[in-house]
């Protein structure tokens, strides 16, 4: 009888020496990471570093790239364009607001939108870091904040503190001419030249967005996904979890997934928002999902054992397991037939995967 390989095989461990929250940023021929110590790294595919930039202070949300440009912000506020080729300082500036959510870039990789704490949206040209337009936070009017006692502490914000994600706070998505903005005071779309508000939607407490030609997919941490049409914000469908979401919403293989409490793994359609499918895992999602080799889906969790769990579509019968001994919050990335996970340790792991043979 021949021996059975295992479907699963280690590439390489690299450790960027402290714990890390940003996730990967998927590059053609690798990935990006910060750290708490500030380190941005570039590793290639191997796992070797290609370079490594210092900024001090804590990277706590995922860097984005625009064109050969990389930004990244700091948790002491300060907001750096580096050269993705050899990771020298393009531009800095400081005494920004905390860097605690994602930015993300305009389709012609032009603009860059970050959001600060209070609310408040940027938009910085990404070239030079000069201002293109700033907006304070919208507020509705329904959901004002109380007025203050002369003296009085600040209120502090209510958008969502999650300790078991990467990003602090759920990160914008840019659709065409708009950017749309989960904030305190509910969902916001944004003209993306102006920062004029297109539409609004009381939805709060947002754990993630994902969009699809011109529907973005919101899910809450309470329980509700809905899918908005891009142009006036209105509700295709609506879907709710009596339990909770643990983790944003991920298209894959045809249907839009989330983390459901407890620990659940459950699809629906993106089109009528009904539920395809759910999976029990060994622990919560909190981040998102990734297709690995064409039919495969790899859903990372949470638990101290950091299993990436891969199910084989279409029926979603698990195929494998693997441990990588660290909690998995973040989204993998997959390069071919390798997958590349960040642990919460700081740890970037990669493993080569061989298709098993189906039942």
């Amino acid at each position: 009888m021949a021996c059975q390989r295992s479907p699963v095989e280690p590439a390489f461990q690299y450790s960027s020496n402290a714990s890390s929250r940003t996730g990967l940023t998927a590059l053609a021929d690798g990935v990006l990471l910060g750290n708490e110590a500030g380190a941005v790294v570039r590793l290639d595919r191997e796992g070797r570093p290609v370079w490594t930039a210092r900024l001090g202070r804590e990277v706590a949300a995922a860097p984005a790239l625009a064109g050969d440009s990389v930004i990244v912000g700091t948790v002491a506020g300060e907001l750096a364009c580096l050269s993705l080729l050899d990771g020298k300082e393009r531009w800095r500036l400081g005494g920004e607001p905390p860097v605690l959510t994602p930015p993300v870039v305009d389709d012609a990789e032009r603009t860059v939108f970050l959001v600060a704490p209070d609310g408040a949206v940027h938009a910085l040209a990404v070239d030079s870091g000069q201002a293109r337009w700033k907006r304070p936070a919208p507020r509705a009017p329904a959901m004002a904040q109380p007025a203050q006692a002369p003296g009085a502490a600040p209120v502090k914000s209510l958008e969502p503190q999650v300790s078991v994600a990467p990003a602090l706070r759920a990160a914008p998505v840019v659709l065409g001419d708009v950017v749309v903005v989960p904030l305190e005071s509910g969902l916001w779309a944004l003209d993306v030249e102006s920062g004029e508000p297109r539409w609004s939607r009381p939805v709060t407490d947002v754990v993630g967005l994902d969009s699809e030609r011109d529907t973005v997919f919101v899910a809450t941490r309470p329980g509700q996904v809905l899918a908005l049409s891009v142009k006036d914000g209105g509700t295709r469908w609506e879907q709710r979890f009596a339990d909770g979401l643990t983790g944003p919403p991920a298209r894959a293989l045809g249907a839009l997934w989330v983390g459901a409490g407890p620990s659940s793994l459950v699809g629906l359609s993106t089109a009528e928002g009904r539920e395809v499918a759910r999976v029990a895992l060994p622990s919560p999602l909190v981040g998102r999902v990734q297709v690995g080799l064409e039919d495969l889906l790899l859903v990372p969790t949470s638990g101290r054992e950091g299993q990436l769990v891969a199910l084989r579509a279409p029926g979603w019968t698990p195929a494998f397991t693997v441990r990588a001994d660290t909690p998995l919050r973040t989204r993998p990335v997959v390069r071919g037939a390798r997958v590349f996970v960040l642990g919460l340790d700081g740890r970037v792991l990669a493993w080569r995967l061989r298709v098993p043979p189906a039942p």
